[in-house]
């Protein structure tokens, strides 16, 4: 089998293990790629999640000496939760991301694209690759994007003709040298929906990214969320999809194609009080599976604590009390301090002055100074 059949019969066999989209492209240097990133370091818009060099990032044959072509795929997912549980007074809920909706996709297009190689092996006994998806060196979207999966938004996503933007991306780096697609002509024009929409102005210029005022990535993050931030993140548990939800090629999309990547209603949308109380295996258990919990226990609890005081809940005083008076992590104890403020209750305020006569952690004290200045201006 000669390598144009072969692709066309990978092409097909794709389709076959729940691959939506296939394309081919060469393993040359990402050249624009290297110029952007290097002006994302030199301008400290990188999140620092990043893995490998620039180098690596962009010169595929720096991961594999013998790499002659690279293999992008992806894989639809829903944007809409079928029948959501319902967020009334006293059971306020949070919101994961659409891309953290289902079982952890990581393991999911990982899964497809090893069963794609080991077809490709059983063709062709001299084959050799390496598989990324997400936390690999590449970048997932300029892979596809010169494959012909899609075109590069101003959001910063893949946005494909069929799914929009509400894809996962994976790629396979080989050793034969397939023709590559031609990327797709196409882009979003004079629209600017997504950039104007953005809460927090992360969108600085087109197809560039502030990663340190992402939402996206700063509920992911470990230490005290900047004050800036605290009401921009609103409900969000972990990630945001305002750029996403915007944008007009995402208008009326709505795929489930795969079981595994269906929303579970009551992890995607979880209640945010029970939240407060879990422990690491109970936290495991709920919510171990969905790739939101890579960053662990920690960022998530912090925000679902923000939540509750954007609700400015009542109901949830009581387990904000307890969390500030015997958690042992200074975040955790400070922000719930904050939302005691936000929420700013007698019983939260008088909590707060009680809990500051002992607290040690000066971090943590600034934040119960910050929530009785709330607590003071919302009770004018």
């Amino acid at each position: 089998m000669n390598v144009a059949e072969l692709k066309q019969d990978i092409i097909s066999y794709s389709k076959e293990i729940g691959i939506d989209k296939i394309g081919f492209t060469s393993a040359n240097m990402f050249t624009e790629l290297k110029q952007r990133l290097i002006e994302q370091e030199k301008l400290n818009y990188a999140s620092g999640f990043e893995k490998g060099t620039i180098e690596e990032r962009t010169e595929p044959k720096k991961l594999m000496s013998e790499a002659k072509s690279i293999i992008s795929i992806a894989v639809a997912y829903p944007s809409k939760i079928q029948d959501p549980p319902k967020n009334k007074s006293g059971e306020r809920r949070g919101i994961f991301c659409r891309a953290s909706w289902g079982k952890d996709y990581h393991y999911v297009l990982r899964e497809r694209l090893e069963k794609l190689a080991q077809y490709i092996q059983a063709k062709n006994p001299y084959f050799s690759y390496k598989i990324m998806v997400d936390t690999g060196e590449l970048s997932d979207r300029a892979v596809a994007e010169r494959a012909g999966i899609g075109f590069s938004g101003k959001n910063t996503l893949l946005i494909t003709k069929e799914f929009g933007s509400f894809v996962y991306l994976g790629e396979m780096i080989t050793n034969i040298p397939f023709t590559p697609d031609n990327p797709i002509e196409e882009s979003c024009g004079d629209c600017r929906i997504c950039m104007d929409a953005c809460p927090t102005g992360a969108l600085v210029q087109e197809g560039q990214l502030n990663a340190q005022k992402c939402l996206a990535f700063l509920t992911q993050t470990k230490d005290f969320l900047p004050d800036e931030f605290r009401t921009k993140i609103g409900t969000r548990i972990y990630g945001c999809d305002t750029c996403q939800a915007v944008c007009p090629y995402n208008k009326g999309i709505d795929f489930h194609l795969h079981q595994e990547l269906e929303p579970e209603p009551e992890v995607a949308k979880p209640l945010l009080r029970p939240m407060l109380r879990m422990s690491n295996r109970e936290f495991r258990e709920k919510f171990g599976h969905v790739s939101g919990f890579w960053r662990g226990k920690n960022p998530l609890q912090r925000n679902a604590m923000i939540g509750l005081a954007h609700f400015k809940d009542e109901t949830s005083v009581d387990e904000l009390i307890e969390v500030m008076q015997n958690d042992v992590r200074p975040v955790i104890r400070g922000t719930a301090a904050w939302s005691l403020g936000k929420i700013g209750t007698k019983k939260a305020i008088e909590a707060i002055e009680q809990a500051s006569v002992s607290e040690q952690d000066e971090r943590v004290l600034t934040e119960m100074k910050k929530g009785l200045q709330l607590a003071e201006v919302n009770n004018r």
